[in-house]
């Protein structure tokens, strides 16, 4: 498949615009559930954002970029929606990511 540049980036745009979207409505869906299973959660994304962001040259704060994510203010977010981590939760975190994360 050829594709050129632009369009490229467009469609990986949209994909993540996508995702986003996904995890906003699926705020059952825990961070560490989604680092234990997929290996980054919406901390990780929002991280990424910002790393393109200063690539780019482009003015985006740690808080900005976690709200573009979370559709609202970080601490919002985790006072709404974050659950305790269970023992077995904190367990799976240990053995996926044995040097933290």
């Amino acid at each position: 498949m050829a594709i050129d540049d632009k369009t490229r980036t467009e469609l990986e745009a949209a994909a993540f615009r996508r995702l986003v979207d996904h995890l906003k409505m699926r705020t059952d869906v825990q961070n560490i559930d989604l680092m234990n299973l997929a290996g980054f959660c919406r901390n990780c994304l929002s991280n990424w954002l910002k790393e393109a962001a200063d690539a780019q040259g482009v003015a985006l704060t740690k808080d900005e970029s976690r709200e573009a994510v979370y559709g609202m203010p970080y601490e919002t977010w985790k006072s709404k929606y974050q659950g305790t981590a269970t023992p077995e939760q904190l367990d799976t975190m240990k053995k996926v990511h044995p040097h933290g994360h």
